[in-house]
């Protein structure tokens, strides 16, 4: 068996490519906490894997993606980004469901946890994100 090592983005991060499919949601929220832990940021690794989880899962569910590409920055001391990128152009849409509905939930929980979120189109296909603050304000 082979351990994975995140890659290094620079300003402190860290990223990791893997198969679009269920399972890597438990791979993201792995790095993400051990990224928030690493920093210092223990309060904010609930919302994190949280949101981060939210984003693999549309990821898997909405795309036709065979991988994903999982990333967690933190480009100021004050700011965490979560992303996931996919090669799918089709951006996330806010969904405002019946109550009695059983899906379209999940960028409200991201929207509702995170400081803002949003999405990135590129040529290849769109990276969808969500930032947290890690000063305590919203």
């Amino acid at each position: 068996m082979t351990a994975a090592r995140p890659t290094g983005t620079g300003a402190p991060g860290y990223t990791e490519t893997w198969p679009c499919e269920p399972e890597t949601a438990q791979r993201a929220r792995l790095l993400i906490s051990a990224a928030l832990n690493t920093w210092g940021a223990a309060d904010l690794v609930d919302a994190g894997i949280w949101i981060v989880s939210e984003l693999v899962t549309n990821a898997v569910d909405h795309t036709p993606c065979r991988v994903i590409r999982v990333s967690v920055q933190r480009p100021t001391s004050n700011l965490i980004r979560i992303a996931v990128a996919d090669k799918y152009r089709v951006t996330p849409e806010l969904m405002h469901p019946s109550d009695d509905s059983e899906e379209g939930r999940g960028l409200l929980l991201v929207d509702a946890m995170s400081w803002r979120w949003g999405y990135d189109r590129k040529a290849w296909g769109k990276v969808v994100w969500a930032e947290l603050r890690a000063d305590g304000r919203a």
